[in-house]
């Protein structure tokens, strides 16, 4: 099983294709991810081949304007995006030196059966593949925990997925709310739909981020995400195929921290005095005597007064008191007490 810590969100860096085809990058990512205080370093597991064909026909094309890859072929990007097979162990044994969760997202059988040779932990679905039925058997066969995003998917794709992951073994799976827009933007990102999902589906919930900075993260937190996925790169200024919406080192160790500062701050439903505030009592407001009085003076708006500190009767007696005699001479400042009134 999928453990998570009680006090922290499980944050899991995406490397994707921001290796740029050099294995000594990819080393320096999974480095830098480690140092960040990630809990996980995710692969992607695919060649060009497994992905698609090599066809010069425009839905083979990326023909978006508004995309960060607009004119490649999906085979092109794909041959530039993809990580080498003979890289993946040698990543997932650097990583877990480190102290890292490594695994990957498959995207057919051949690349399910090859992790499972390597010894994947968990296993990952993307968003465009979690209608791929047949794949979420065979991977749910494995016995792995799953995490799932939902980009695109409608309430009944989802449930279909869900069905096929549980009925074919899955015990321990985990849906992350995704837009499938690179970057996303927050409007498009509803949060909201978190909590809803996890009841809906009784399962674990989190969100797999493409928007830019940590706040759609760090908000998620607050409606239930225990789980953080979020590209990361080394840097945005040396490219890459997902460098644009990626997130650097130092932005990385921001995220883990005020998401861990997040996961922390939700606490439990509580309206009493806690601990580390009873310090803190005895600078509230308390009624105190602001004039020297002598034994029959009648108590007024003018030395009778709610002020800081917090050893007199609380405030909600004053009107109580005004117009009552004090029953002996008394100093001003001193704490308003039942003892003093005739």
């Amino acid at each position: 099983m999928l453990q998570f810590d009680d006090n922290k969100p499980f944050i899991i860096a995406e490397m994707s294709g921001n290796h740029n085809q050099s294995l000594e990058r990819a080393m320096k990512i999974v480095e830098a991810a480690a140092e960040t205080g990630v809990d996980a370093i995710k692969l992607q597991t695919y060649t060009a081949d497994t992905m698609t064909i090599d066809k010069d026909t425009d839905e083979f094309f990326i023909t978006d304007k508004e995309s960060l890859w607009q004119g490649e072929s999906l085979y092109n990007l794909y041959q530039k995006a993809y990580t080498p097979w003979d890289w993946q162990e040698k990543l997932f044994r650097h990583a877990e030196a480190l102290g890292l969760i490594c695994f990957s997202t498959p995207f057919d059988n051949t690349s399910v059966d090859f992790l499972e040779g390597i010894g994947c932990p968990i296993y990952k679905i993307a968003s465009f593949e979690n209608i791929d039925l047949p794949l979420i058997r065979k991977v749910a066969k494995t016995g792995k925990p799953i995490i799932a995003s939902t980009g695109m998917a409608s309430v009944a794709e989802l449930d279909d997925m869900v069905r096929t992951a549980r009925e074919n073994g899955c015990e321990d799976l985990t849906l992350l709310k995704c837009t499938s827009s690179y970057p996303a933007t927050p409007e498009g990102t509803n949060l909201r739909t978190i909590p809803h999902m996890k009841d809906l589906f009784n399962c674990k919930v989190g969100l797999s981020d493409h928007t830019l900075g940590i706040g759609a993260a760090v908000a998620s937190i607050a409606l239930g995400a225990t789980v953080i996925e979020k590209h990361f790169t080394l840097s945005r200024a040396d490219g890459g195929v997902d460098s644009a919406f990626s997130l650097e080192p130092e932005e990385m160790k921001l995220l883990v921290r005020e998401c861990n500062t997040a996961y922390q701050a939700l606490g439990e439903i509580c309206y009493n005095t806690q601990e580390q505030e009873k310090k803190s009592l005895q600078f509230r407001r308390s009624l105190y005597i602001v004039e020297d009085m002598e034994k029959g003076d009648v108590l007024t708006e003018k030395n009778l007064r709610s002020i800081r500190p917090g050893m007199g009767l609380a405030p909600k007696y004053y009107d109580v008191l005004l117009g009552k005699k004090v029953s002996q001479a008394v100093k001003r400042g001193s704490a308003m007490e039942w003892n003093l009134l005739e």
